[in-house]
């Protein structure tokens, strides 16, 4: 029992004390994060050897646990990676400051002037799994904003991130910022996040990242407003107009790129017009790169010796060297696949008709659609918003990837001279 109230009290106290700095992060001058922002970048890539020994302690736990190969490669910090965190810093760095923007004004016949003005959501709670480098995305994008942010890792990971909290948080000294504006929890118990979802008084956002139970959880005991992304069953439809070889090209990029990821495709759709000459093309592509392949009836005719594709493969996010097939008689049909097994995450339609292409961006409902290119590119930073919280599937109140903008809410501003309401 005291071992409980000691949890409690000390999930309560940061989310106090993020609540306390939030209101001066709302104030902060753009200079001051981005000169803090630089800080905490230079930081980083100063202390790439100390960051490098604590994540193989965590490596080498999670090699002791028999985690999955795309766990210990979200889980894994190389220079590169440290590397790319840094850049993401700088990079929202030179982003605009949504702080303050005025997003729309317009005058009433009173003679009001009536606008919406950008501010911080407040305090924002982050729960995720494996990738050290969401500590570093998270606490980046948060502070631009203005809003304090409040971290928990997975155990998995426990040893990064800590130790990338306490090199931003000297970065955030060096600019005169409280350490409080980032914290991170230094339990793993679950019991934590239970604590942290009650305190719908201090924190104002919840953000899970992680597998979909992790997601379905968070949902089910936040008394906090979430913002969710169950998973990504991320579809290709290559038409019968397509390039083909360029079909190939991006087909092999969106599976095999980095397989472990959200937005990497999980099941191709081809037009039965091109499937006998395509589809022997890919499969030789993809089996090359240890992709394991499952098809429908039909496909299977086509490529012998294939698993077959059960229903369940279809909702699938395999996040691995695994992909399902199905052969459609054209656009209706791959839409209406999507729809009945997508996640509202990534999808993309290759092909020459512009009509088609058109159709595809109106009609398919997934935060992010593509014309000609691979779903890989369903990414903060590649999309131009500089890194990114994570990649939102429910339409309120952001969808699709959230940078600064969705770290934001809007307020009524009115300017007046000297109307009262009659």
């Amino acid at each position: 029992m005291t071992e409980l109230m000691d949890l409690k009290s000390e999930v309560k106290g940061m989310a106090k004390r993020a609540r306390e700095v939030s209101c001066l992060l709302a104030r902060l001058s753009t200079d001051t994060k981005n000169n803090a922002l630089f800080e905490m970048a230079d930081d980083l890539e100063k202390n790439q050897g100390f960051l490098i020994e604590e994540n193989k302690k965590d490596l080498s736990a999670g090699e002791q646990a028999l985690l999955s190969c795309a766990m210990m490669d979200r889980l894994r910090m190389t220079p590169a990676v440290i590397q790319a965190m840094a850049k993401g810093l700088r990079e929202v760095a030179h982003l605009s400051d949504p702080v303050g923007e005025i997003v729309k004004m317009w005058r009433r016949p009173n003679g009001l002037t009536v606008g919406r003005m950008r501010i911080p959501i407040g305090v924002i709670g982050i729960i995720y799994e494996s990738r050290p480098n969401v500590t570093a995305d998270a606490a980046g994008l948060c502070l631009k904003s203005g809003n304090a942010i409040i971290l928990r890792g997975g155990s998995e990971a426990f040893y990064s991130n800590q130790a990338i909290v306490r090199i931003l948080q000297k970065g955030l000294g060096k600019a005169g910022i409280p350490g409080e504006a980032v914290q991170i929890f230094s339990r793993t118990e679950r019991e934590a996040i239970q604590e942290m979802l009650q305190l719908e008084e201090e924190i104002d956002l919840i953000i899970p990242r992680g597998g979909e139970a992790l997601i379905r959880f968070v949902t089910t005991h936040s008394k906090i407003p979430v913002i969710k992304h169950y998973k990504g069953v991320c579809h290709i439809f290559v038409d019968e107009t397509t390039d083909q070889e360029m079909a190939l090209r991006i087909c092999l990029n969106a599976k095999v790129q980095r397989p472990g990821v959200c937005n990497a495709m999980e099941t191709l759709l081809v037009h039965e017009r091109i499937a006998a000459g395509f589809l022997p093309k890919i499969a030789e592509a993809l089996r090359k790169e240890g992709v394991e392949l499952r098809g429908c009836p039909e496909t299977r005719k086509i490529l012998s010796g294939i698993k077959e594709a059960k229903e369940e493969d279809w909702y699938e996010e395999y996040l691995d060297l695994i992909l399902s097939i199905r052969m459609v008689k054209g656009i209706e049909e791959a839409m209406k696949h999507i729809a009945a097994y997508g996640s509202l995450h990534t999808e993309s339609i290759l092909t020459s008709d512009y009509q088609n292409a058109q159709r595809f961006l109106r009609e398919v409902g997934s935060s992010c659609v593509l014309v000609n290119a691979s779903t890989r590119f369903n990414d903060g930073f590649e999309l131009g918003l500089g890194a990114e919280m994570g990649i939102s599937t429910s339409k309120l109140h952001a969808f699709g990837p959230m940078g600064l903008e969705e770290l934001t809410t809007t307020k009524f501003i009115v300017y007046g001279e000297g109307q009262i309401r009659t």
